[in-house]
């Protein structure tokens, strides 16, 4: 029996970037859950599910995945204008000063790992280095393509890293426990597989992260009394 050790390597990788252990500061965000939580609009498992299952099906997987393709495709290349476009156009659409600081401090972190490392040379990385402000998806999409992790396989992980830490976010503010976060990631992460075969065929014109509700969520967090994430 052949054993394809290239496929094993970009899985390790791709569950090493999908991992809460990853140095960057996720955890410490919540993306608006938080201040739904304190409005009342998520107070139990079935809004939480409702809140979470909106926010990627409505704006995650209609703007955030695709854009995510369009920054994997244009590091293929490379085309440094693309990049810069796409990574610009994604800090433009943050819903909040909140939700901009997020990404560029997490970009910022995952760079600094992914230069630190010593796991690629300084050609590979000069790319990375001429982005003036990464967002998160462009730093981790870099990552996918210098890993050679295929597109899907990349997006998937993605996408699971952001639903388990709205889940996890979700168990901490309510509060919800083990069994109920366990429900919440066996729903959500069903819809992953959809969602990223959807983004991966979308074109530009499909873009669009029209959700009010996150918008005013996380803008009413900025001045909420009393927070545990900074988001």
């Amino acid at each position: 029996m052949s054993i394809d050790r290239t496929a094993d390597l970009a899985l390790a990788r791709v569950l090493r970037l999908a991992s809460p252990m990853l140095p960057v500061g996720a955890f410490s965000y919540s993306q608006g859950l938080e201040s739904a939580i304190e409005q009342g609009w998520v107070r139990d498992e079935a809004s939480a599910l409702r809140w979470i299952g909106d926010v990627l099906e409505c704006n995650v997987g209609r703007f955030e995945a695709i854009v995510w393709c369009r920054l994997y495709r244009a590091w293929q290349v490379p085309s440094d204008a693309d990049v810069r476009a796409w990574n610009d156009a994604f800090l433009a659409a943050r819903e909040s000063a909140e939700l901009r600081a997020e990404t560029v401090q997490m970009g910022y972190s995952l760079r600094k790992l992914l230069c630190e490392s010593g796991e690629f040379d300084e050609a590979i990385l000069a790319p990375l280095r001429l982005v003036q402000e990464p967002a998160f998806p462009t730093a981790f999409s870099f990552a996918c393509v210098a890993w050679r992790i295929p597109e899907r396989q990349a997006l998937l992980g993605y996408l699971w890293a952001w639903v388990e830490n709205q889940v996890s976010a979700a168990m901490k503010a309510i509060p919800l426990g083990q069994m109920s976060g366990q429900r919440l990631l066996a729903a959500l992460s069903s819809r992953l597989g959809a969602l990223v075969e959807a983004a991966l065929v979308m074109k530009d014109e499909d873009v669009t992260n029209c959700t009010p509700g996150l918008a005013i969520a996380s803008c009413r967090h900025e001045t909420q009394y009393s927070r545990l994430f900074r988001s």
